[in-house]
Formats: structure tokens, C-alpha cells, sequence
């Protein structure tokens, strides 16, 4: 049986957070805790969100780490409790928007975060209960404004996924004007990161023709104008055309998505410091290698319309030609070239592929990966 189901509420347009009062309204949040970082602060994005919530009285969390955490997610609902706050607004990236949503968990539900862990049996256990959301994403990457999970460090040490509709945001205001100032580093790597999420959410076995077209059409965009907006930040309709692409790919991964998430969901629970959409972008090539024998993959022919959406050609079964496009790309964009130039060495290797095959990703890949074939993936990404 395929479920198909839409939820969120999304706006996209220049100074759409202009909407944040009346967004507030609607879904009954009257103290809000904007939960943020200090980049987003020190870039003056968060200033557009106080700025919009002058008469509501808000109180800001503005310590989420780059990889947020259960501490960080304890610290946060203190503060949310101490201030009696009913609703949370998210302003910043996936990290900031995913803290929301362990707080959005904790400030509501007894015991351990652990308790919510999609793999240990814990999506059911998240009710209603939870703490509204408004999501303001700032960056044109994770897609998590529009997403039912979030990703969190738990205490001890492991990436875990937390999935529920009841997570999902009640209300998305893309506004690609706070994207304007994004650095180009991390443009190209959350772009990346959209990119993936369209490309693997498509390959996956899943039945689900409206989350392809989704994501095929973001894919598109995304490929088009990931180069513009990273060169130039200042690119209005490059900047749009990434926010839809990012809102695009989260909302076609509820069919799931695979190898690149479960290796990177690993590696970055080792090393948080390592950005998470650059990963995405060095695993992505190996995978996609390895997906082409897959079943559903090769029968639908899916590298080749994968290759058409990036306007590569009619491309080839085997994806030569999406994964020759995808290095390609990495490289104009300036990012690593292989996981060595990230410190990774052979010998984390046992632990990434343990945490890659516990992942919640891993079984919706569209062939299933043993450890030798994660060691394969893992060589080829170095």
C-alpha cells in the first residue's frame, strides 16, 4: 500500500516573514521561543523575525549547534518552560528547525528523547501534544521546514532520526531574501544537500508519483541554479529557484530516501563538525554507481531521467554521466574533493558503516547495501 500525504502550509516570496505575526494567529501561538544560532543572529536574519514579532512577547534560544544535540535540545526547553512559551518559531537552518522540533517533543512528552527514535520504535509515541511550529528556513538545503523529522546527537553519540506528522511545521515561510547573504561555501553545500534529497528520494522503491514529479522538477531547478546563486549571492531568482528546490526535495523524501543519508547520518554522528550537505555531495557519486543495478532503478529507467533533469543528455543506465556531472559540479563549486580532505581515514571506517546500517535510511535505498558494499561506496568517496 503507497501513502501519499501533504501537510504543511507553505509561502514563498521575498519578505515572506513578514507573515510570521498572523502565521503566529492562526495556529494559536501568543509566546514564542524563536529558536536560532549566532551566525544567523550575527548575519541580521534573526533581526527580520523580531522585527515581525515586536507585539508578540518572544523569547530567543540562540545557542543550536551546526549538529544539534539532546543537551542543546534540554537547554532550550528550560528556557521554554521557564517563559511558559505555547509555540515555537524557527529562524535559521536545518539545525535550528530540527532543535525546534526536539523541542517541540521535549517540552511535551516525558523520558528521554531517545523514547522518539524512529529506529528504536518511538514515531508512534509522538502525539499531537506536540509544541506548534513555525518554520523560517535560512539557508536552501535540508528542506526541514517542510519535513515530518528531524535529526539530533543524542547522549550518547548516536544521529538518530525523530519522524511524525504531528513534527511537521504548521506553517513554512520561505523567504529567499534571508538567503541573500549566505557565504558561498555554504551555498554551494546546501544546495548539495537539496540536491541530493531529489535525487535520492527518486531513486527510492517507494511508490509515490507525485513525490517523483516533485522531485524531478526540483532536481531541475536546483542543477540549474546552484552555480548562479553560489558565484553570485545577490541573484534573486537563483536564490528563489534554491529555496523551492530545498522545499522540493523535503517534500518528496517522505517517500525515504538511502545510502547517502545513512552514510552521511554516520559520519557526521562521529565528527559533527563535518557539514552534512557536503557529504551528501562526496557520497552521492559512489551510491548513485551503486543504484544502478537496482531493480526498479534500472527497469524505470530513473539515471536517465535523472540525467535529463540536469540537462545532461539522454545520460546511460549505468549513471556515467550523473556521476561524472555530479564531480564535475562539486569541484566548480569548491568543495572537497573526497573525504580524505575532511580528515576521514580507513580506519572509521567500522564505525561509519555500523551507524550506516542502522540508520533509518538504509532500508529504503533501492538495493539494499551489506557492509562490503558501504566499504565499497565509502573507498570510492575518498
Amino acid at each position: 500500500m503507497a501513502r501519499i500525504q501533504y501537510l504543511t502550509q507553505i509561502e514563498i516570496d521575498f519578505g515572506a516573514v513578514r507573515l510570521l505575526p498572523e502565521e503566529c494567529q492562526r495556529v494559536g501561538i501568543t509566546r514564542p521561543m524563536i529558536v536560532t544560532d549566532a551566525g544567523v543572529r550575527a548575519a541580521g536574519v534573526l533581526a527580520h523575525a523580531t522585527r515581525a514579532l515586536e507585539g508578540l512577547d518572544a523569547v530567543v534560544f540562540d545557542d543550536t549547534p551546526s549538529n544539534p544535540t539532546e543537551a542543546a535540545v534540554r537547554v532550550a526547553t528550560a528556557l521554554y518552560n521557564q517563559h511558559q512559551c505555547d509555540g515555537l518559531v524557527a529562524v535559521g537552518g536545518g539545525s535550528s528547525i530540527d532543535l525546534a522540533k526536539g523541542v517541540a517533543i521535549a517540552a511535551t512528552h516525558p523520558g528521554p528523547l531517545t523514547t522518539y527514535a524512529t529506529i528504536l520504535g518511538g514515531s508512534p509515541r509522538i502525539t499531537e501534544a506536540v509544541a506548534p511550529l513555525i518554520a523560517v528556513p535560512s539557508t536552501a538545503g535540508t528542506g526541514s521546514e517542510v519535513a515530518r523529522g528531524a535529526i539530533l546527537i543524542v547522549d550518547d553519540g548516536r544521529k538518530l532520526g525523530f519522524h511524525s506528522w504531528h513534527l511537521m511545521p504548521r506553517t513554512a515561510l520561505l523567504d529567499p531574501e534571508l538567503t541573500l547573504g549566505l557565504p558561498p561555501f555554504l551555498t554551494a553545500a546546501t544546495g548539495m544537500d537539496a540536491i541530493a534529497h531529489c535525487m535520492e528520494t527518486f531513486m527510492a522503491h517507494a511508490v509515490n508519483p507525485p513525490a517523483d514529479g516533485i522531485a524531478l522538477d526540483g532536481l531541475a531547478r536546483g542543477w540549474a541554479h546552484i552555480e548562479r546563486a553560489t558565484r553570485d549571492g545577490q541573484d534573486r531568482e537563483a536564490r528563489w529557484n534554491m529555496m523551492s528546490a530545498s522545499m522540493q526535495g523535503a517534500l518528496a523524501f517522505q517517500k525515504g530516501l538511502g545510502c547517502v543519508h545513512s552514510l552521511s547520518h554516520s559520519l557526521g554522528g562521529l565528527n559533527p563538525k563535518l557539514h552534512h550537505g557536503t557529504l551528501n555531495a562526496l557520497f552521492l557519486p559512489a551510491v548513485v554507481r551503486f543504484n544502478a543495478s537496482a531493480e526498479t532503478v534500472a527497469s524505470e529507467r530513473r539515471l536517465q531521467r535523472i540525467a535529463h533533469a540536469m540537462g545532461l543528455g539522454p545520460g546511460d543506465a549505468e549513471g556515467r554521466v550523473v556521476i561524472d556531472g555530479l564531480r564535475d559540479m562539486n569541484a566548480r563549486l569548491g568543495l572537497p574533493t573526497g573525504l580524505a580532505a575532511l580528515g576521514v581515514d580507513e580506519s572509521m571506517f567500522d564505525r561509519i558503516i555500523e551507524g550506516a546500517l542502522a540508520d533509518h535510511c538504509h532500508k529504503t535505498n533501492p538495493r539494499l547495501a551489506s557492509s562490503g558494499d558501504y566499504r565499497e561506496m565509502l573507498r570510492q568517496s575518498m
